[in-house]
């Protein structure tokens, strides 16, 4: 008779969609180790199952726009911080992608985001990045950055999209086609994708940024208000990636 260690080991190397048979060989197995196996697998499957389904759903706007061609999805991360860049992120997925765990990269951990940038950077058709930094954020506002990092983004893809699928907003300044949707990195496979580059983009940037500048934590905080941060910089002052139109209420 194997041991629950073994028909563990069973499990784990084979597919999923093999899994049926196991359960037929080991279902009459009373041993309480091998039911409670049972039990986590089948659990492990009808999560799966539910991803898969959450997923389809994801992809609702780009089955509905898929016969223009090439569709972009948009999104920005970094509006809100008191210190570093607002950062944009234009992805081509291609046709029939199916990329699971795909959502609003704020809904996600940092470990996923970086699994799910790997597989991003890997799969799409094209990707482009564009950033504001904090001198230009200062000069022309946070709204009129973000567009023009958008711009950027759009700008640096190497296929042209036939539309544009924006988390919320409408585009000043593209001739492509757009629609605005909103809560679209939780509604788009495209934007979220483009939700989670933007935002392991932007983290990678500010991880830098700490090691310069440690005294802010921006490591953590990313740029945002903290209280860690906020009181960093009350005994230090601004640092030269602050942005100076943010901070007129503690410094």
């Amino acid at each position: 008779m194997k041991t629950v260690k073994e028909i563990r080991q069973e499990f784990d190397s084979a597919p999923m969609e093999n899994w049926r048979k196991l359960y037929e060989t080991y279902d009459g197995d009373q041993r309480q180790g091998v039911q409670r196996l049972l039990e986590q697998c089948r659990k492990k499957e009808e999560k799966l199952q539910a991803e898969i389904a959450r997923t389809e759903q994801m992809l609702q706007y780009e089955r509905k726009y898929d016969h223009l061609g090439y569709l972009c999805g948009i999104d920005e991360v970094g509006r809100g911080p008191l210190a570093g860049p607002v950062v944009a992120c234009a992805v081509v997925l291609p046709r029939g992608s199916r990329i699971l765990y795909l959502n609003d990269s704020k809904k996600l951990t940092a470990a996923k985001r970086e699994e799910l940038f790997d597989v991003i950077m890997d799969e799409a058709v094209s990707v482009g990045l564009g950033m504001a930094g904090p001198e230009r954020i200062d000069e022309i506002n946070i709204l009129q950055a973000t567009y023009e990092a958008m711009r950027q983004a759009v700008g640096k893809l190497s296929v042209r999209p036939q539309l544009l699928l924006n988390d919320a907003v409408t585009i000043p300044g593209v001739d492509i086609p757009q629609v605005p949707i909103i809560k679209g990195d939780a509604k788009s496979a495209s934007i979220a994708a483009a939700s989670i580059v933007a935002k392991v983009t932007r983290d990678r940037l500010m991880e830098q940024y700490h090691e310069t500048l440690p005294e802010y934590g921006f490591a953590s905080n990313k740029g945002y208000g903290s209280a860690e941060h906020i009181a960093a910089l009350k005994k230090y002052g601004p640092s030269p990636i602050h942005r100076k139109t943010f901070i007129t209420h503690f410094v």
